[in-house]
């Protein structure tokens, strides 16, 4: 099976799936397959196998905002460059793919399920997806000027030009449990 990429927010999102990390997993903990099995006792139809686990950003007090406002039903959308994801050799995520999101410690505390995943330059992100990404005080600025710096940052290096040419996918998510 490939690994697969979860796409990232303010700080970036990856994830561990079967014990293959990339940058930024969620550690492995029991609480991963309680979860599911707690999301699958209310929704039979969820697939057998629990899926990806991630943590949002890499540092603790992003991560923990970020699951917080995912739990509040704030953040229901998050972004990655392109250039992330052929870097991490990774694929997107899939309309109706299920993900466990963690705190920073590992926990997991909700599952996702991914609506949708459009292709977008930087500058062609819109008010409306930075809303919907919850972060910040909500507003296009606001999500331009964070990502610009976390893209610059995560970018660093690797010889990837980060301007409004820049191709962002934008990925609108549900979060499914607890409902």
């Amino acid at each position: 099976m490939a690994k697969r990429f979860a796409m990232t927010s303010l700080i970036g999102r990856w994830f561990v799936e079967r014990g293959k990390s990339l940058r930024y997993p969620a550690r492995m903990q029991p609480s991963l397959g309680q979860l599911w099995a707690r999301y699958r006792a209310v929704n039979a139809d969820a697939p057998m196998e629990a899926p990806a686990a991630f943590h949002f950003c890499d540092n603790a007090e992003d991560a923990n905002l970020c699951l917080a406002l995912v739990l509040a039903g704030v953040k229901r959308a998050t972004a990655t460059s392109l250039a992330e994801v052929r870097l991490a050799r990774a694929a997107l995520p899939q309309p109706g793919e299920f993900f466990l999101v963690t705190d920073w410690a590992g926990e997991a505390r909700a599952v996702i399920r991914t609506i949708s995943v459009e292709i977008r330059r930087f500058s062609e992100v819109d008010e409306e997806f930075a809303r919907l990404e919850g972060e910040g005080d909500g507003t296009l600025a606001w999500w331009r000027e964070a990502h610009l710096a976390y893209y610059r940052r995560v970018l660093a290096g690797s010889g990837h030009v980060v301007d409004g040419d820049l191709e962002i996918a934008c990925e609108r998510f549900e979060r499914v449990f607890p409902a």
